[in-house]
């Protein structure tokens, strides 16, 4: 399948800010990488609060605005938006709601959240919070999160709840180990993925990778589906706007129903 342009809803490229890019060439190299993906827009997503509550969104803001400048003046065909991955934490709210946390394009409509990976930390006290001041709750890589893995069943309740799923590209195709990789298989096989992002941390070992995920989602899912979740979901995102609802996965074959194993 072909997609025209892909837009990546979390990524880690600008410099010195976190555990991403180091320097604006590590940045630069990462664009290029993201183009030859076929990524035409990518949110700016460095982490905030948790280990990171001294990032401030006028910070992210003003490194973003750099960043697109310099891609200009480099030739890179690539739109940057400001945006961050928020870590749950305790003045997060408030932070968002003055804008000094960041929502995905900065557009006020939705934010990236960030559990620990090592627990799950009830989410619908949250997602009620967020509701209240207008945000909508995009979960990061869930099958990253080990209380999560151990407790499948809590995604499709949060779903219902309000809150979008956003499998890492890495993950879908193994990188991250197995059991990421059939958790996010059977996220897509019920329907539960509404995003698929880079997340990516590095020009060398976490680089921005999504048409082999992309791809694989097809498989899965359909190509509608696929690109739904690399495209039309978040080019809704990124213009505030509300996503659509998720298309249709075609019925399993009678082949894959004899020797695969669809989730409940």
């Amino acid at each position: 399948m072909t997609v025209q342009e892909i837009i990546d809803i979390h990524c880690h490229l600008l410099p010195g800010i976190d555990d991403g890019a180091k320097v604006w060439d590590d940045s630069l190299r990462m664009a290029r990488q993201s183009v030859s993906e076929g990524i035409t827009t990518a949110v700016m997503t460095p982490h905030q609060l948790g280990q990171y509550t001294a990032t401030t969104g006028d910070t992210i803001r003003a490194l973003t605005i750099q960043f697109q400048q310099l891609l200009v003046e480099s030739g890179i065909p690539l739109q940057v938006l400001p945006g961050a991955d928020v870590r749950i934490d305790s003045d997060m709210i408030e932070r968002l709601h003055s804008g000094d946390c960041l929502t995905l394009g900065d557009t006020g409509r939705y934010v990236l959240l960030e559990l620990p990976h090592e627990l799950y930390i009830p989410l619908k006290p949250i997602l009620d919070q967020l509701k209240n001041i207008g945000v909508t709750g995009i979960l990061s890589h869930p099958e990253r999160n080990q209380g999560i893995l151990r407790q499948p069943d809590l995604l499709p309740d949060l779903i219902a709840h309000g809150c979008l799923m956003q499998i890492t590209a890495d993950s879908l195709i193994g990188t991250f180990g197995p059991a990421p990789e059939r958790f996010c298989e059977m996220m897509l096989q019920n329907g539960w993925v509404h995003f698929i992002a880079t997340d990516a941390h590095s020009p060398r070992s976490r680089r921005p990778r999504i048409l082999d995920a992309m791809h694989k989602a097809a498989a899965i899912a359909g190509e509608d589906y696929a690109e739904a979740i690399v495209q039309t979901n978040p080019r809704a995102v990124v213009c505030g706007e509300p996503c659509p609802a998720l298309p249709t996965i075609p019925k399993p074959s009678l082949l894959s129903r004899l020797f695969g194993r669809r989730a409940a």
